[in-house]
């Protein structure tokens, strides 16, 4: 396998590449001085910024804010890796930051979702389930086969479940002040982010033994 193509089979696949908007600010990033390494790193302070404001601002107002900050986290997941592959500023350490930087943000967030519900144990087991997902997918690629980005709590779907438990959970906390949504996605983030581990090494080992 050659070397682009390689790299291209362990990216993981996002329809937003093609979107008109997130090639233009790409573009633009591409052509300035910052660099893909500084957009990872600036998706933990969005991140932090999210999980703050679910803490320490209770009710409809913090949510909103934690949503947001979701999403910022996101878009720089998003344009990291367009200005590093599409704009050619690829760096040696770039693979360091496009795996670290994910795995700090998503424990922000989530450790952060246990302590707003009065959970810390489910935040901190959700956390550990959604970087084993990680692992399991990086240690797959250490043995030459392709990373696997499959679900059912893959990363995206992890912030998908938190951004629309935040968005609802607005509503909720408005009218109710109560935090059903908020408990529901924790758990569910800490389940199905198992559930992708248990996938994730069923689809390695049976490769392995198709090599084998």
């Amino acid at each position: 396998m050659t070397a682009p193509l390689q790299e291209e089979t362990n990216r993981r696949p996002i329809a937003a590449r093609s979107t008109g908007w997130a090639r233009r600010f790409s573009a633009a990033l591409a052509r300035s001085s910052v660099t893909p390494n500084q957009i990872s790193m600036l998706s933990i302070v969005f991140a932090a910024a999210g999980a703050a404001a679910l803490l320490f601002m209770p009710g409809w107002p913090g949510l909103l804010l934690c949503a947001l900050g979701i999403q910022g986290r996101l878009i720089c997941n998003l344009l990291d890796g367009m200005v590093a592959m599409e704009g050619g500023k690829k760096s040696a350490l770039g693979a360091v930051y496009n795996e670290f930087p994910d795995r700090v943000a998503d424990s922000i967030f989530i450790v952060a979702l246990g302590y707003a519900i009065g959970q810390p144990w489910l935040g901190w087991a959700g956390a550990l389930a959604a970087a084993l997902t990680a692992y399991v997918r990086v240690f797959g690629g250490s043995l030459g086969l392709p990373q696997d980005f499959r679900g059912p709590m893959a990363k995206q779907h992890r912030m998908a479940v938190l951004t629309v438990a935040c968005l609802g959970g607005a509503v909720e906390a408005a009218l109710n002040g109560t935090q059903w949504l908020l408990l529901a996605a924790a758990w569910i983030i800490m389940v199905g982010s198992s559930i992708t581990c248990f996938t994730r090494t069923s689809a390695m080992s049976r490769l392995l033994r198709e090599r084998a």
